[in-house]
């Protein structure tokens, strides 16, 4: 059984963590498979939305599999082939079913939407044995909820369902299991309505906005930004004006 399976639903990309017996904890063998996963997905001009879930009803992901040695050198994408990718500008939707504890948590954390089950729950428990979380769970989850709140979890490694995560405000919706996957379809049905390389550009003006000193700063910053640029000059951005006008529903070139 391949420890990771992806396959194509027309645009959407999805990526199964196939380990359910070992609640879907990542080896080195899966960071590096995950890597080429998410490589791949951001070279292929027909995919547009990735989603990553775990297989079986009792994890999304339970991090890094102990008995496989703690990595020390992951590949270019980072943990789980995601967490140091900063240049993936397309969607990145996380389906969570279940437990996503430490290194799960925090590849949740680097998607950009958390669609979760109300079994699930998440927490960073690795001070309990001796660890850091150093996947960017220390440095996502005070931007993504306030510092005070994001301390909390993080001094306490406490455990917190998917509604509490909802009301912090690191999931987006929490809806029941077995509807999850009619939700993430729903989500997924929405984001393919906009123009790729507008949805690419909004993203990573908010990624890029977020790293500038002030509002100011970000608002002036943002046409230098490469997508923003490329947005601006797209066929895409005439399409939907023009489409518009004509009343007609826009067909998307992607670029």
């Amino acid at each position: 059984m391949a420890a990771i399976e992806i396959s194509h639903d027309g645009p959407i990309t999805r990526i199964l963590l196939n380990r359910p017996a070992q609640m879907n904890a990542i080896t080195t063998k899966m960071h590096n498979l995950l890597d080429t996963a998410f490589d791949d997905f951001a070279a292929d001009e027909t995919q547009h939305i990735a989603v990553i879930s775990g297989a079986g009803e009792r994890a999304f992901c339970a991090g890094s599999d102990l008995k496989d040695g703690i990595g020390k050198h992951y590949p270019r994408g980072g943990y789980a082939g995601l967490i140091e990718r900063f240049d993936l500008a397309k969607p990145v939707i996380a389906a969570v079913d279940g437990f996503a504890l430490g290194g799960g948590f925090e590849l949740a954390l680097a998607c950009d939407l958390i669609i979760a089950s109300d079994r699930s729950s998440f927490a960073l428990p690795e001070p309990l044995v001796g660890a850091v979380a150093l996947g960017g769970g220390l440095h996502r989850l005070p931007r993504q909820i306030g510092l005070k709140q994001a301390m909390g979890l993080i001094l306490t490694s406490r455990r917190v369902s998917a509604q509490e995560g909802y009301r912090m405000g690191f999931v987006n919706e929490v809806v029941a299991a077995e509807a999850l996957d009619e939700t993430v379809a729903a989500y997924c049905e929405d984001i393919l309505k906009g123009a790729p390389i507008a949805l690419q550009a909004s993203k990573m003006t908010v990624q890029r906005g977020l790293t500038e000193g002030s509002l100011e700063a970000a608002m002036k910053a943002q046409e230098s930004y490469p997508e923003f640029t490329k947005w601006r000059n797209s066929e895409d951005a005439m399409e939907g004006i023009k489409a518009f006008t004509e009343k007609r529903k826009p067909i998307w070139a992607g670029k």
